[in-house]
């Protein structure tokens, strides 16, 4: 090796050294994670810590339709299928399985991250909480329950804030950035010193910005209001009395830690639907009222705040909005890659679609959210 070649090698090492050294000082560690593992997978569930959800002793299993896989969608969205590559697509009338189909080698009983759509679930615990009194109300300081929310700006904010993703906080929504807090939040150890560092840097309940730390946040105050773990409440609010099939598992930022509330919830397609029948049911399963149904109905209301650009958000607390889609008011829940609980409340319909892609969106919908409705709404008259 050539003297110029030494001392090439020889900076490169003392660079990688000087990098190491400051990612080590700066605290952030979980670079070499999200190095390692590069972008978010549905079965993060095998590099993260999780905790169990368990599901009920006695499960109240789906019934399936007379017509059960009879029918036939259009091609286009068998296409969509392998194209954005779904694991798995499930179609639910009124109560009954019209339709599932899986691929992948899952099944209906595989394990496949919600990603975003954690953050319904976590809004339906705020309204559990709610109904048990923990929480008296959404505009409820969120410093009652946050002792870092008691200082500067920050104590202006609401439970009502962060539902509507409303927050002022500073939070940095980026997915690609190894340094942003989004993918700190992902692969590091600590949430609760993640959320600590964030500050208000915008009036809150002005305008609605896309945040995962409002979210997280949101859990956070869940957790202090039932001095129970997130999975801990979900357990006991949602998969015992809704009767899940199987157990579920949140993940967390370490074995003793925090929930990652604004992502992160295992299950598989049939489980999942039932979070879309019980808001189907305005928060009523076999006659218990799980969540108020006044809770429901402003759940999935146009939060009436403008986005960023100045048109009105599609978005209630937690759940996305599609108000008037070809004479339907529909809600949905949805996460990064394609996972999606849809209702549409005219024809008792409840659709999962869990995958590993998802398409461009028109008007802030993903393309294949809207190809799903009109191909369900074609089968179901």
């Amino acid at each position: 090796m050539n003297r110029k070649a030494k001392r090439f090698t020889l900076g490169g090492v003392l660079l990688l050294g000087l990098l190491a050294a400051w990612v080590h000082m700066a605290d952030k560690n979980y670079v070499y994670k999200a190095l390692v593992y590069n972008f978010a997978d549905i079965d993060d569930n095998l590099i993260f810590d999780q905790r169990t959800i368990d599901a009920p002793a006695k499960a109240q299993h789906w019934p399936l339709a007379a017509n059960y896989n009879k029918v036939t969608f259009p091609e286009r969205l068998q296409s969509l299928h392998q194209q954005l590559e779904s694991v798995a697509f499930l179609v639910i009338h009124k109560d009954s399985i019209l339709y599932e189909q899986y691929w992948d080698g899952y099944s209906d009983k595989s394990k496949s991250n919600s990603f975003s759509m954690a953050k319904s679930i976590v809004s339906m615990l705020v309204g559990a909480a709610l109904r048990d009194g923990v929480i008296k109300s959404i505009d409820q300081p969120v410093a009652d329950f946050l002792p870092s929310f008691k200082e500067g700006a920050k104590q202006k904010i609401t439970i009502k804030h962060l539902l509507t993703m409303s927050s002022g906080l500073n939070w940095d929504e980026s997915y690609a950035n190894p340094l942003s807090v989004t993918t700190e939040a992902y692969y590091g150890t600590n949430l609760k010193k993640v959320i600590k560092r964030l500050e208000a840097v915008e009036e809150p309940g002005q305008t609605f910005s896309y945040k995962s730390g409002d979210t997280q946040i949101l859990g956070m105050v869940v957790e202090a209001a039932t001095r129970k773990s997130l999975s801990q409440y979900a357990e006991e609010k949602l998969w015992k009395p809704l009767g899940a099939e199987h157990d579920a598992e949140w993940s967390v930022d370490n074995p003793t830690g925090t929930e990652k509330a604004y992502c992160c919830f295992f299950s598989n397609a049939r489980d999942f639907a039932r979070i879309g029948k019980l808001y189907l049911q305005n928060g009523i399963w076999n006659s218990d009222t799980i969540v108020d149904p006044a809770y429901v109905r402003v759940s999935i209301t146009p939060n009436g705040l403008p986005t960023e650009t100045g048109e009105p958000a599609d978005y209630g607390y937690q759940w996305w909005l599609l108000p008037n889609y070809k004479g339907q008011n529909i809600f949905y829940a949805r996460g990064i890659l394609g996972q999606y609980i849809i209702v549409i409340p005219e024809k008792e319909l409840v659709i999962v679609r869990l995958g590993k892609q998802r398409d461009e969106k028109i008007n802030n919908h993903p393309s294949e959210v809207l190809a799903m409705i009109d191909a369900v709404n074609k089968v179901v008259k």
